[in-house]
């Protein structure tokens, strides 16, 4: 596209559109400009044919060209919508996905808002989780944990951009950081993918932090760890709730059902993949 000369919006949107991947380059070339000029994409679309600045294209060049060579737009732009919030996101936390909403949805469903209760998100990463229960739940008493400073640093800075006040961080791996302390409800997405599954070497995923993505030879290590210490952690009813990849729901049941978890149950995503299992401690 080049520096030189002036262009406006449509034009320079045109020949962004013509460098990024067919599939969503009109959608990318948009969210980054949009970004760029601190404007929406219906302000885009009404000021069509308002010049841009030399300054404002050279920032819009540059991002374009570090999303040309794979860099996920969230980190480009800082900033990934999760449930209702707008989250802040950095190269120390995953991108938060939809398809996490169901977690969130299914600890909702558990967590009656005329009740206190306390619940712990296990590898918070970007806070995405805690955030939104705890959004939803203000009776709740979120603890979210993550072993990644950086991580926990974001997580808490969101926390704060949104004012919410009933979430606190710990530092530690896991169940480390939380001593005796026993939760009404456990969620958790924890890094389940295969250590050689060839999609780290692709899109996004090479991009986000491998500690936050990789568990072991079948993806299951941090998941058998979180199994593993839950009834130690977990009032009697309370609910493990934990996210995976669409083949290791059946892994993961029997895995609960040898710990002694009844109610065990594989819930499917919007497209009918397995996503969340979960499981009821007896006590």
């Amino acid at each position: 596209m080049g520096n030189s000369g002036q262009s406006d919006v449509s034009q320079c949107l045109s020949r962004a559109v013509g460098r990024l991947p067919a599939e969503d380059g009109r959608h990318v070339a948009e969210h980054l400009l949009s970004h760029v000029l601190g404007r929406d994409r219906a302000w885009l679309f009404a000021h069509a044919r308002d010049p841009l600045g030399a300054d404002e294209i050279a920032r819009f060049e540059a991002l374009l060209e570090r999303r040309i060579a794979g860099e996920p737009v969230a980190y480009l732009t800082g900033r990934r919508g999760f449930w209702t919030l707008d989250l802040a996101v950095g190269p120390d936390t995953l991108i938060p996905r939809p398809e996490t909403e169901l977690l969130v949805e299914l600890a909702l469903a558990r967590l009656p808002e005329d009740r206190d209760a306390d619940v712990v998100d296990l590898g918070t990463g970007s806070g995405a989780i805690a955030l939104a229960i705890a959004s939803e739940r203000p009776r709740a008493r979120v603890i979210a944990t993550d072993a990644s400073p950086g991580a926990l640093a974001m997580a808490g800075r969101n926390a704060r951009e949104h004012g919410i006040g009933n979430v606190r961080f710990a530092s530690g791996d896991w169940w480390e950081p939380l001593a005796d302390r026993r939760f009404d409800l456990v969620a958790s997405n924890p890094p389940y993918i295969a250590d050689a599954d060839p999609h780290l070497r692709q899109g996004d995923l090479r991009h986000e932090p491998m500690s936050a993505l990789v568990s072991g030879a079948d993806g299951l290590d941090a998941i058998r760890i979180i199994v593993e210490g839950a009834p130690r952690h977990l009032r009697a009813g309370g609910w493990l709730l934990l996210e995976h990849g669409w083949d290791q729901g059946a892994a993961i049941r029997d895995l609960l059902v040898r710990a002694g978890f009844d109610d065990v149950a594989t819930e499917r995503d919007l497209e009918a993949r397995d996503r969340v299992t979960r499981g009821r401690w007896p006590g």
